[in-house]
């Protein structure tokens, strides 16, 4: 059968690297889908501190290793290549089903499918959001914050994506105006102590973005503080939103069951309610959206994959 392999992985995060990465050296046939590049949340991190091994790492930098990883170990990494539906065909074996997998290019097969598709930025859903998207409104520091050297921006939010980020705004542009809907953050505590001894980042509590203005680009936000509903104009050049993810699975739901937040439940091996499919990372119901766990999840799923296939009648000899 043309296209058959052991194990198919949708999304080239941490998790489905990872995952690569081990089901290759378990001696699995494997091929990893990614819609953009290898890395996911990885290349839109700008500095790492907490992966172990690492002092400080680069997103970029340990996106491109891991994936040299996976490569070497035997995986074939498809990027580019969007996932569009997946089907079970149980007319071989009424328990375990084939999984068909296709994507904007070909068809293919497996009989163990890993779902590493991460999660994508929460949006504001403010009017001007989506206008400015592009010309002064970004979801990535990393990627856009060089086009506003000098210049004053937003930041929105107040978790460890947003005060994470604002350090590293801080060193390009003129003003950082953190902005979040509470009175205190909910980030870790060193974060906080980073942004609070920045001295070109002004915080704005208590406070939400109703609305984006500008001709061409962004040119102000319409603010409005939440205990006082005063609201206020701020001028400025660009807005970098970290609010949080959200999960895009609807290609999986018949494969699996979700919580009510919209992530994949599994148990403790990574297993769904689908025999051979697993889900690990950012899109599994009780991850704490960490690299390194992430990264065990993978691992934990490729060598549960194993298992399941090595229990199986016919292994990839369909």
């Amino acid at each position: 059968m043309k296209n058959l392999y052991d194990v198919i992985i949708v999304g080239a995060g941490a998790g489905g690297l990872t995952a690569a990465i081990y089901s290759a050296r378990l001696g699995l046939k494997t091929i990893v889908f990614d819609k953009q590049f290898p890395g996911g949340q990885l290349l839109l991190t700008d500095l790492i501190e907490n992966y172990p091994g690492y002092i400080k790492v680069r997103g970029t930098e340990l996106a491109n290793i891991m994936t040299k990883q996976a490569e070497l170990a035997g995986a074939t990494i498809k990027t580019l290549e969007e996932v569009e539906k997946i089907e079970l065909d149980y007319s071989l074996d009424k328990e375990n089903p084939l999984k068909i997998v296709k994507t904007s290019v070909d068809t293919y097969y497996s009989k163990v499918l890993i779902i590493a598709a991460g999660m994508t930025h929460r949006k504001l859903n403010v009017e001007g959001e989506d206008k400015f998207l592009g010309k002064g409104v970004s979801y990535c520091a990393l990627c856009d914050g060089a086009f506003f050297k000098g210049k004053d921006v937003a930041v929105v939010g107040g978790g460890n994506s947003a005060l994470q980020e604002t350090p590293f705004l801080a060193n390009i542009v003129n003003k950082v105006y953190l902005i979040h809907r509470r009175d205190k953050f909910r980030a870790f505590k060193y974060l906080q102590d980073r942004v609070f001894a920045l001295p070109n980042v002004e915080i704005i509590w208590d406070t939400v973005v109703q609305k984006m203005e500008g001709d061409k680009k962004l040119e102000k936000l319409i603010l409005r503080n939440v205990k006082t509903n005063e609201i206020r104009e701020l001028k400025l050049d660009g807005v970098f939103i970290f609010i949080g993810f959200e999960t895009k699975i609807d290609i999986f739901k018949e494969l699996v069951e979700v919580d009510e937040y919209g992530f994949i439940k599994t148990d403790e091996r990574m297993r769904t309610k689908s025999n051979g499919v697993f889900a690990v990372g950012d899109v599994r119901s009780g991850s704490d959206k960490q690299l390194v766990t992430s990264a065990a999840d993978g691992a934990v799923a490729a060598i549960t994959a194993f298992e399941y296939l090595s229990s199986l009648k016919t292994t990839a000899n369909i």
